[in-house]
């Protein structure tokens, strides 16, 4: 499994990247949110990679006081800290079961709670794009259109690279989304990782995947491999630095590329779930929180296209983890259509 696991993050961490990129350079060509003049309610660096004592904040990362920490609603350390309690845990072995049980318990109610705050959030989010709306005029319609048609071109570009690759692993593109399609309209529909998950296993092993590699690849890519979502967060974060006339030079892009970087790992898999990453990277880089107002209300319109690329990323990520990796797995191991005709 070390192996199985090597290549994924690998891989992993190459896609993160890659989407980044893609965010970055489309932004740079198009600039969607010059124009639009948005006045914060606090004071914002005019250079945001300027504004980073890049020192500092990598010794931030690891939390002297975790308490201290969450309680400033320092988003990044908390999160460093949750991996490495995770890892730790992990290492543990059974002692650790009540803990984890606690965590997961926590884990439900939290999302729970979340769940509440989204159904309440349309009141807020009229109410603010109604504001925008009639303060901004018609730059901001236009600053939102240019945003989701970008972001789908980004996706567009992500799902040309991902059947190259699985042509360049001896697959047919078009028979992969034909046995994906399920899942795939699942993910569009509700725009949720979490509902698709159990589908998207159970068809990956009928393909012929092991089961070992989709045990591991698929759960630890919903975390860690979101594609569609990082290229939106990207995306988004170079959308509202603009609509506040930050100016965006290279370094300043290669500030928001490292923290959507390190921020994107570890997403809750729900519906809008990006938006609390984006949160997070907007208070590394010193951009207001308020800001994600500006992009909430047409979120859902960008969620599901985003949400459906991430179970393809995800697809492509247990192929290429079987090409190079499973061999062992596939002796150990039988693929679910195996396993019934037995």
């Amino acid at each position: 499994l070390g192996r199985v696991a090597a290549i994924s993050f690998g891989w992993f961490y190459f896609a993160t990247f890659c989407a980044i990129v893609i965010a970055l350079v489309l932004d740079g060509l198009f600039h969607p949110g010059v124009g639009i003049g948005l006045v914060p309610t606090g004071k914002i660096p005019p250079n945001l990679a300027v504004s980073i004592d890049w020192v500092k904040f990598l010794l931030d990362l690891i939390p002297s006081n975790i308490i201290a920490v969450m309680a400033a609603q320092k988003l990044l350390p908390t999160l460093v800290f949750s991996v490495l309690f995770g890892v730790a845990l992990a290492g543990v072995g059974p002692q650790a079961k009540p803990v984890v049980d606690l965590l997961e318990a926590i884990m439900a109610a939290m999302f729970r709670l979340t769940q509440w705050i989204i159904a309440l959030s349309p009141l807020a989010i009229l109410a603010s794009m109604a504001f925008l709306f009639a303060t901004q005029g018609l730059a901001a319609v236009l600053g939102l259109a240019k945003l989701i048609g970008l972001m789908y071109v980004g996706l567009a570009i992500e799902i040309v690279i991902f059947c190259v690759m699985l042509k360049a692993m001896g697959d047919r593109p078009i028979q992969v989304f034909r046995r994906i399609l399920e899942p795939l309209l699942l993910a569009f529909t509700t725009r949720s990782s979490e509902v698709t998950l159990p589908v998207h296993m159970k068809i990956l092993q009928e393909m012929g995947i092991p089961n070992k590699i989709v045990s591991v690849v698929l759960p630890l890519g919903y975390s860690f491999n979101q594609d569609g979502s990082i290229l939106y967060q990207a995306l988004a974060v170079t959308f509202m630095a603009e609509a506040y006339n930050v100016t965006l030079g290279w370094p300043e892009l290669a500030t928001i590329l490292i923290t959507v970087l390190i921020a994107s790992k570890g997403g809750a898999n729900i519906p809008s779930g990006s938006l609390v990453i984006l949160a997070t990277v907007l208070t590394a880089i010193g951009l207001p929180v308020e800001a994600i107002a500006l992009v909430a209300g047409v979120d859902a319109f960008m969620d599901m296209g985003r949400t459906a690329v991430n179970v393809l990323g995800n697809t492509v990520a247990s192929k290429l983890v079987t090409h190079f990796g499973g061999r062992a797995a596939m002796e150990e191991d039988l693929p679910l259509s195996a396993e019934r005709a037995a």
